[in-house]
């Protein structure tokens, strides 16, 4: 099963309580495509980058089986770059500065190889761009989309039309009720099933994540770090581990099902947990699949607590 990831392949600036960054590697799509490349091969990235852009990081992205043929490269230009300094808690941080730079006037043409994609990540973006990519994909089997409270403040219309596409939205708490005007989210997440996905996930940070879809919910924790150094793109690496584990999910067994869905919330959680022990895409980009599974049975362990013995009488 092919999955086509839409975002930005960029550079950020971060400072966090533990240390900064410098300028790095990060980015929607990049933290998406690199967390996909551990469930299929086939792989489609929508993108744009200037010439500064390190040729390293996109020739790894193809060794684990992502074509570029969508990433548009502008000559002289620079690629997007977001400057941002995290508060003492890790959560609340403010943004330094927003270079748009070539995503200003960007129109993403999809190439003929991933019109077909199966499986469609529209990461964080305007939602214009994602219903231009959306438009041109032929017939996919399950579409994602994520998005951010920035769009709902500058953008809102736009984005309930998109979101009115798509079977699963991603959001976190703060935006599932600002989106909605519902406080408690079991109720936001009924208002968004209204606007059109079916499923709708709503990330909590260090506090795990909900997943409604119908009557259905489940929860799921967030993997317990020692130490967080940088939370930047790790709900971009729990989407792309999220849409990667559904696409091999069907891949295998030809259908997505309740069961592959709470799985894949799962994996999400755990990948995300990777990101967060480094600057950048660096935590993320070492992963093997040894240190996915071995940290997926410490997950799994969280939570069991064997057969609970009620009393009698």
């Amino acid at each position: 099963m092919s999955v086509l990831t839409l975002g930005t392949v960029a550079f950020d600036t971060i400072q966090t309580p533990y240390g900064s960054s410098g300028k790095v590697v990060g980015g929607a799509a990049s933290y998406i495509a690199l967390a996909v490349s551990h469930f299929t091969k086939q792989q489609h990235v929508v993108s744009v980058i200037g010439d500064d852009f390190p040729q390293p990081f996109l020739a790894e992205l193809e060794r684990r089986g992502a074509s570029l043929d969508g990433l548009t490269r502008v000559p002289g230009g620079e690629s997007f770059h977001w400057s941002g300094s995290y508060h003492d808690d890790m959560v609340g941080r403010d943004t330094l500065a927003t270079d748009l730079n070539v995503l200003i006037g960007w129109e993403p043409k999809v190439a003929k190889s991933g019109k077909t994609a199966e499986f469609v990540m529209l990461g964080n973006l305007d939602p214009a761009v994602q219903g231009v990519v959306l438009d041109q994909i032929t017939s996919p089997k399950l579409v994602v989309l994520d998005t951010m409270n920035f769009w709902m403040d500058v953008a809102l219309e736009p984005l309930k039309k998109v979101i009115g596409r798509v079977d699963v939205l991603t959001v976190n708490d703060e935006e599932a009720r600002q989106l909605t005007g519902e406080h408690f989210l079991p109720k936001a997440a009924r208002a968004i099933h209204a606007m059109g996905p079916k499923t709708v996930v709503i990330k909590k940070g260090e506090h795990g994540a909900l997943m409604f879809q119908g009557e259905h919910t489940f929860f799921a924790p967030a993997y317990p770090l020692e130490k967080v150094m940088d939370p930047t793109g790790a709900g971009d690496t729990f989407a792309g581990g999220f849409v990667g584990y559904l696409a091999a999910q069907h891949k295998a067994h030809g259908e997505v099902t309740w069961d592959h869905m709470k799985q894949a919330v799962t994996v999400g959680s755990v990948m995300a947990s990777f990101t967060c022990e480094a600057f950048g895409t660096e935590g993320i980009a070492q992963l093997t699949a040894s240190d996915v599974k071995e940290r997926w049975s410490a997950y799994r362990a969280l939570t069991d607590c064997g057969t609970v013995a009620w009393p009698q009488g």
